[in-house]
């Protein structure tokens, strides 16, 4: 069985378990609920506590986290673990690999893939991914090892993304417009009124006149966001036939997600990591490279 372990410190002396573990140590109310429901799910000194107990400065609360409930198969697919710690694993994902199993679809999934690396190294653990890449899309995806490492890591993880989209872009921006589902569409989206928050900041690295390699951040999370606005900017991903026509400059829409920062939630070290850009994406600049100026060499990671 898992377990978390935390130390009170002299501000929480005379805390309730529960504030504490709320307020403090960051646990959901769900996960403080299933501890309440698991023997001896919170000890300290070895004796169960209820939520409701008071703390002193210098306790050390154990909580035993219940099993998890493994639905998916595992599959032995490599994988690229860029990092791995007892509480949460780092991949860089490969295009063409869908994350998750879908309907209709049953060929293998990087969820498929993790749960049988979880597997062949004695662990049983549900894949928690607290990031999606579409299916063409590659770069590096963070799984939880546990809803309490999930719940924390919910919207604090900072991605970068690197993409190629088609024609002379420069400068810096931000587009902020609302992205919908498109009308009689079920996964296609489009910029338009009534639709979610959309913000994404984007800065021009280099170009030929012909592609623009680009970096991109993105303040909201919302389903092919950067394709969406990269579209609706005029310079739609290279590749991308689904938002744009291009079907010669790559055989799959441009797209690498770059680095991750991010601070552990149990230990607070900042944790910054990178992924190469694929094969794909680093033959085609070359492809648009100038040997005598050589816009994208620099940025070849």
């Amino acid at each position: 069985m898992k377990q978390l372990i935390f130390t009170v410190p002299p501000s929480n002396d005379g805390e309730t378990i529960q504030t504490f573990l709320r307020q403090t140590c960051g646990l959901s109310w769900r996960m403080v609920v299933r501890l309440k429901h698991t023997q001896n799910g919170i000890t300290v000194g070895g004796e169960h506590r209820r939520t409701i107990d008071r703390i002193s400065a210098g306790d050390t609360l154990v909580l035993s986290l219940p099993e998890d409930e493994v639905r998916i198969e595992g599959a032995d697919i490599p994988l690229s673990i860029v990092y791995e710690d007892e509480s949460l694993l780092v991949v860089n994902k490969p295009p063409y690999l869908a994350v998750h199993p879908s309907a209709g679809k049953p060929e293998p999934t990087l969820a498929n893939a993790v749960v049988g690396y979880y597997q062949r190294q004695g662990e049983a653990c549900s894949f928690r991914p607290t990031n999606r890449l579409d299916r063409n899309t590659s770069g590096l995806l963070l799984a939880a090892k546990n809803p309490h490492i999930a719940f924390a890591l919910t919207g604090k993880v900072e991605k970068t993304y690197l993409a190629i989209v088609l024609g002379n872009l420069e400068g810096t921006g931000t587009i902020d417009q609302p992205i919908r589902v498109k009308e009689g569409c079920c996964i296609t989206r489009e910029v338009g009124e009534g639709g979610k928050e959309s913000r994404t900041h984007y800065e021009a690295l280099a170009s030929d006149g012909q592609v623009t390699l680009v970096r991109l951040q993105l303040e909201t999370g919302r389903t092919h966001q950067i394709r969406v606005h990269m579209s609706w900017l005029g310079y739609p991903l290279a590749g991308d036939t689904m938002y744009g026509t291009d079907e010669v400059v790559m055989a799959r829409h441009a797209l690498h997600c770059v680095s991750m920062r991010f601070s552990h939630p149990l230990t607070g070290e900042r944790i910054e990591l990178t992924a190469p850009l694929p094969d794909d994406m680093r033959t085609c600049l070359k492809q648009h490279t100038n040997p005598k100026t050589c816009n994208f060499c620099e940025h070849l990671l």
